[in-house]
Formats: structure tokens, sequence, C-alpha cells
């Protein structure tokens, strides 16, 4: 995460995700786009996301995706099993992300990634 680099964890099926990348381009902000189920992010990566969000790891992830429940990670208690999940089936994980200056937010409702900037 590069200073003054802004990075969107973009699926471009989504909504929301769509939704936070026009405002971002709306507010002048031209950000790198990974469209994180062609290009997983790592465990550390989403280890580092899930601390600069301040929230647990199942807080990042989609509890109503088929793998969810196939995994069993309800009951999961483990964050690092969590972590592994998601870089594993990176479906898992809520999108979008915004990366900015050493900060992230997650883009639900869209304009919460506002406050990063």
């Amino acid at each position: 995460m590069t200073k003054g680099k802004t990075v969107i964890w973009h699926n471009p099926r989504c909504s929301k995700s769509r939704q936070t990348l026009e405002l971002l381009r709306e507010n002048g902000i031209e950000p790198e786009v990974v469209e994180y189920l062609k290009t997983p992010p790592s465990q550390a990566e989403i280890t580092s996301v899930v601390k600069l969000l301040n929230i647990e790891p199942r807080d990042l992830m989609r509890r109503g995706e088929s793998v969810y429940k196939e995994l069993d990670l309800a009951g999961e208690a483990d964050h690092r099993k969590l972590v592994a999940a998601m870089a594993e089936h990176p479906v898992l994980i809520e999108r979008p992300v915004v990366l900015h200056n050493g900060k992230a937010a997650l883009g639900r409702p869209p304009e919460d990634v506002l406050k990063i900037f």
C-alpha cells in the first residue's frame, strides 16, 4: 500500500463495487483497480486490511456465500483460519475495499469510502 496511491478491491459484477468505483472517479480519484477474484489478496494483505478497518475477520466475510457454509465457517473461532479461507476463496471477501494512505474503508454504503480521503 504505497503512500498516496489508492487501490480498490473490485468485483465488476457487484453493484456496490461499481457504484464505489464511480463515486471515487466522480471525486477525481483514479484508483488502481484490483479484481480480487482474479488476483486474490494474500493472507498478509487480508490481515492488514482487517486491522486497518478495525474489524474482526468474520466482519469482512460474505456469510451468505455457499462456500462459507460448505467450509462450516460459522462455527470457526480461529481468526487465522478465517483469513486463510478468504485468501483461498476470495469470493468470501466483502467488497469493495478501498485503501489509501494507510487507511481502509469498506464501500457499504459506497459513500463510506470518502472518509479516508
